[in-house]
């Protein structure tokens, strides 16, 4: 069978760079082969040290960040089952009676109608998920969709390349370098914090995070200002706070 649009657009791009050089062209690709407005890559994505290697714009951004502080949306059903989420119709659509919270959020803030969230994932190893938005509502057709599975299989396998080829940049160094690290790295304050709370309650580190989580979606703000907070010391979680 012919590789699709998307799929073609891969294997055409230059593997060599940063991890976040790479994440760019795979969503580019992407966006231009499977006809989608925006895209955004990130790893690991269900757990605390999820990262954002790069998101084509301001709305993609936004839309990640809501689904890691709400804990629900496409991405993380994706991220939790490895299996393809596709919203052809965040408005009107039955399936996302599972994320009422997050579907408000998102017609209150953007103009995004559909989401297509691909998972990356190669045999056992789930790195994260690659998420489409378009601004019109409408699926991806047969052919699309083939081609959509088939590019995040691809880009799975170039993201885990990264990791361990020592020909790339971000490939396996002595200093431990390559996506892992960053990832870690990025989500500094989460993990910092989510280490704070558990201290400061006694829970274990899954009970600390849904407790950040938890304020995040009552004070309206996203997880990692909350996250900050509580590292600077101006915010101390005590069980008076359930």
């Amino acid at each position: 069978m012919t590789p699709g649009a998307a799929t073609r657009a891969l294997l055409a791009i230059d593997r060599c760079g940063t991890d976040a050089a790479l994440a760019e062209r795979i969503c580019r690709a992407c966006m231009a082969g499977l006809d989608v407005d925006g895209a955004v890559l990130s790893l690991l994505t269900t757990t605390g040290s999820r990262t954002t290697l790069w998101a084509s714009d301001a709305t993609a951004e936004l839309i990640e960040e809501l689904q890691f502080t709400l804990n629900e949306g496409a991405c993380m059903e994706a991220a939790a089952t490895g299996r393809p989420v596709l919203v052809p119709d965040l408005h009107h659509g039955t399936e996302t009676a599972r994320w009422p919270v997050f579907a408000a959020a998102v017609a209150e803030q953007t103009m995004v109608s559909a989401l297509f969230a691909l998972p990356l994932q190669w045999g056992a190893v789930n790195l994260g998920v690659l998420d489409l938005y378009r601004i019109d509502p409408g699926g991806l057709d047969a052919a699309q969709y083939r081609d959509a599975l088939g590019a995040a299989d691809l880009a799975a396998l170039m993201m885990l390349g990264q990791r361990t080829d020592p020909g790339t940049s971000g490939g396996a160094d002595p200093a431990g370098g390559g996506w892992l690290t960053e990832a870690s790295d990025h989500r500094a304050e989460v993990h910092q914090a989510t280490g704070m709370v558990l201290a400061q309650l006694g829970v274990g580190s899954v009970e600390a995070l849904a407790r950040m989580r938890a304020h995040a979606f009552v004070e309206q703000r996203l997880l990692v200002d909350v996250a900050r907070d509580v590292v600077a010391r101006r915010r101390r979680f005590t069980e008076e706070m359930r």
